[in-house]
């Protein structure tokens, strides 16, 4: 499946940050990782850094799938509301999967420090928007729930927000706990941090099967090389279904926009990360640059094909609904695509193991939370391979 399609930002802005070979002999690791962006890369990371011997294998050019499509709002909200949420897990799993989240934000603070390089990393506030009026009420039990398991959060009236923003919404929240990143660099510099710790990445292989041979699990390539681990990790997103039975998730596409540079104050968004509650949302923000990236008109997900074919509407439906909230601000689409996300039955990922493979960990980051969903995955991945517990499985388990 072809996660992408149209000209994704990251790549371009970027270019060429790593090389990595295709793998041509056999090898023996601990662990192999399948997925070599900015999920995978995790993965390796907190592998590694305890010692792990660690491979990573990806089938395409590193940080080519779904990371380049990205565009990186880190926010800990879920796209699933904690009051129904908890409903649908229960309060105690419901409150942790948001507060894992938010500390989330803080660790890749922290990822993006150690690395020495900045990956266009910024802390940002995030403006959560009422699209309708009976949205109002919506917002307000919203925020007592998140202010109930101490998330600080702040509800802002129609009239609020009008004075604050100068742009006209029934209500919103208002949250001092996001970031934003570039996925793209980010995946290429934690890779080479964790090439200096003996990690070996290996891109253009892709894995077409496997086998047991004792207490080990034989990873077959499309190079007829073969990689021999004692566990093999799954951080291949929405690829990684076709190895399940069990489904997980509804596969749609998501379509995003950035901007030429732009010459004119950019008000609330140079500072601010902005959605809404209607769903399929939009959502927007700034770049470094000085560019605006705005994504949303999700629909499902048929064929690559349909996907290439609406990217031009979508793009042209983007433009429009940027201009209905910020109308002063003139936008010229400099880059615009469609990827593939997976939406789960109730917004959390997938982490952990399934009693449909053995031998193997699962990092499936769905949703609109996949990057702070992976640093929480990666980390529950690392301690069950030690063996240690790591309470925060059971919120994301399989068999929920």
């Amino acid at each position: 499946m072809d996660l992408r399609s149209g000209q994704a930002f990251w790549p371009i802005k970027n270019g060429l940050l790593g090389v990595y070979p295709p793998l041509e002999q056999d090898l023996i690791c601990e662990v192999a990782v399948i997925g070599g962006g900015i999920t995978g890369a995790l993965v390796a990371h907190y592998l590694v850094s305890v010692g792990i011997d660690t491979v990573v294998l990806d089938k395409r050019d590193i940080a080519k799938g779904s990371t380049s499509a990205s565009t990186a709002l880190l926010q800990y909200e879920i796209d699933t509301h904690l009051v129904d949420l908890m409903g649908m897990v229960g309060e105690a799993d419901a409150a942790r999967a948001y507060r894992l989240c938010y500390q989330a934000i803080d660790q890749l603070e922290g990822l993006v420090c150690g690395l020495g390089e900045h990956c266009s990393f910024q802390r940002k506030t995030s403006l959560y928007l009422a699209s309708r009026p009976r949205d109002v009420r919506v917002l307000e039990a919203e925020a007592r729930a998140r202010r109930r398991i101490g998330l600080e959060v702040e509800f802002w009236p129609g009239g609020e927000v009008l004075e604050r923003t100068g742009f006209s919404r029934p209500a919103a929240l208002f949250s001092r706990q996001a970031a934003e990143m570039d996925p793209y660099r980010f995946t290429h510099q934690l890779l080479a941090e964790g090439q200096r710790k003996g990690l070996r990445v290996y891109d253009r292989t892709e894995v077409r099967g496997w086998e047991y041979r004792g207490e080990e699990v034989v990873l077959q390539t499309n190079r007829e090389s073969t990689v021999r681990a004692r566990r093999m990790v799954f951080a291949a997103g929405y690829e990684s279904q076709q190895y399940l039975k069990q489904p997980l998730a509804r596969l749609k596409n998501t379509y995003a926009l950035v901007s030429e540079p732009l010459p004119v104050d950019l008000g609330w968004l140079e500072q601010t990360l902005i959605w809404e509650t209607a769903r399929p949302y939009l959502y927007l923000r700034a770049t470094q640059d000085r560019r605006v990236m705005v994504g949303g008109e999700d629909d499902p997900y048929l064929t690559l094909e349909s996907r290439e074919r609406r990217i031009p509407r979508k793009q042209r439906r983007l433009e429009q609904r940027f201009a209905e909230i910020f109308p002063a601000i003139p936008l010229e689409t400099a880059f615009s695509w469609g990827g593939t996300f997976g939406e789960t039955k109730d917004g959390l990922a997938y982490i952990g193991e399934s009693p449909e493979i053995p031998r193997a960990y699962f990092v499936l980051g769905y949703g609109g939370n996949g990057i702070t969903y992976s640093v929480v995955g990666a980390q529950i991945v690392r301690d069950l391979y030690l063996g240690r517990e790591n309470p925060d499985r059971q919120v994301f388990r399989f068999e929920r």
